[in-house]
């Protein structure tokens, strides 16, 4: 057993502890309440570990490649770089990217990977994961062959679940959807991400065009009606950027999860997805990083931020997006997304023992008001003290440096560069 007290606790799905404490036991909470322990953190705020409901391990040290591009472009910047990587450099990327998320105070991961390498790093690290292994292909044979030699590389562990993540609907036919969602396992996918999805679907046209021999054929349909058959609540959809009111409407029809990426939005010029509409409409709508290849890096308290501040200028209302709902989306809404929340994403007896102890100490927000406010406006990685992840410590500040991660992956970038 063990307990760990602060100046607050955030259970999320309660109302903020002053001088709080939780305790665990076997990886699960058991107590949480007022109180100082032993283990107090001056300056702290307890709260779920975060959970991060779209990245892409293997792309951590892809910060930069293509950036200004158009999207086509910048896929094809991606593609060819890729290829200049083997399995053992793909690992070492990965192992990376579980380093930076744990050290950010990210607990749980839902990761879309090209080679499963995100599997076997996130189980190596003590990372909890559901890993979607890619398929890119317009015949649902294809798809199997190729999922079914990523999977055999791979395996699922006490915190990693393998699912299968048919890419997008430019780049996999509605008969591979239909295949994946029949496995029983989870599905994820990327959808209506930018204007230059929706112009290749319909007409075949625009910047995507250059990478058409491994596209599938345009379907003359925007990219939430090309799925309209195979839309349902067990397919994860990031991004939902390019999305009108009838598709918002149709996506809530079949309860169908979001995840909201806004640094990766503005970074590629995609847009501001409209998060005040797709909550509105009841989605289960979570927050998701994605990778360094399309954003700066893995900072999930930057992405809190660029979520209010998008959804604020979007909405020309200061109330759009307040510090509660954004750190819900970062918790308890992304552990709905992934169908988790039993487990994961608030702080309550019987649930995981999934904790961010995150130091406020010299922020603006010191002293703190109110926590919540200072947490995703103040919140960064330099202020994780310790990442904990079924009960056991799997970061600590000052403790782990991850010196031989870091530098095998930054020799894979070299390699790239090169």
């Amino acid at each position: 057993m063990r307990s760990v007290s602060a100046d607050w606790v955030l259970p999320v799905d309660g109302p903020p502890i002053k001088n709080g404490y939780v305790e665990w036991s076997d990886g699960a909470v058991t107590k949480i309440g007022e109180g100082r322990v032993d283990d107090h953190r001056d300056g702290a705020v307890i709260l779920p570990g975060l959970v991060n409901a779209h990245s892409h391990l293997e792309y951590a040290v892809y910060a930069g490649f293509g950036d200004g591009e158009p999207f086509g472009g910048w896929l094809a910047t991606h593609i060819l770089r890729k290829r200049a990587l083997d399995y053992d450099a793909m690992l070492g990327i990965a192992r990376r990217g579980a380093a930076d998320s744990l050290a950010a105070g990210i607990t749980t991961t839902a990761d879309y990977s090209y080679s499963g390498v995100a599997a076997t790093a996130a189980g190596e690290l003590g990372l909890r994961a559901v890993v979607y292994l890619e398929v890119f292909a317009a015949d649902p044979a294809v798809a199997e062959r190729q999922f079914s030699e990523t999977r055999s590389r791979v395996e699922e562990s006490e915190h990693v679940r393998i699912g299968i993540s048919p890419h997008a609907p430019y780049t996999c036919s509605v008969d591979v959807y239909r295949w994946a969602l029949s496995l029983g396992i989870p599905v994820g996918t990327h959808l209506a991400e930018s204007e230059n999805e929706q112009l290749w679907l319909e007409h075949g046209a625009g910047p995507m065009a250059v990478n058409a021999a491994v596209l599938v054929p345009p379907t003359g349909k925007r990219a939430v009606a090309t799925l309209a058959e195979v839309l349902s609540p067990q397919l994860l959809c990031a991004h939902c950027v390019e999305v009108t009111a009838d598709e918002i409407a149709l996506l809530a029809e079949h309860d169908v999860p979001v995840v909201h990426c806004p640094r990766s939005n503005a970074m590629l010029g995609c847009g501001i997805a409209p998060l005040a509409d797709l909550r509105a409409a009841g989605l289960r709508v979570g927050l998701g990083t994605d990778s360094p290849a399309s954003t700066p890096s893995i900072d999930p308290w930057e992405e809190l931020r660029t979520a209010v501040y998008t959804a604020r200028a979007r909405e020309r209302r200061p109330d759009a997006l307040g510090a509660a709902d954004a750190l819900r989306l970062a918790t308890i809404d992304a552990a709905r997304a992934l169908a988790l929340e039993n487990e994961v994403g608030s702080l309550a007896p019987g649930k995981r023992a999934d904790l961010t102890i995150l130091s406020l100490s010299g922020s603006p927000y010191d002293p703190v008001e109110d926590p919540t406010v200072g947490v995703v406006f103040g919140g960064s990685p330099a202020g994780v003290l310790e990442t904990i992840v079924d009960g056991e410590t799997r970061y600590r500040q000052g403790d782990s440096a991850w010196q031989e991660v870091r530098s095998i992956a930054s020799a894979a970038r070299r390699r790239m560069l090169a």
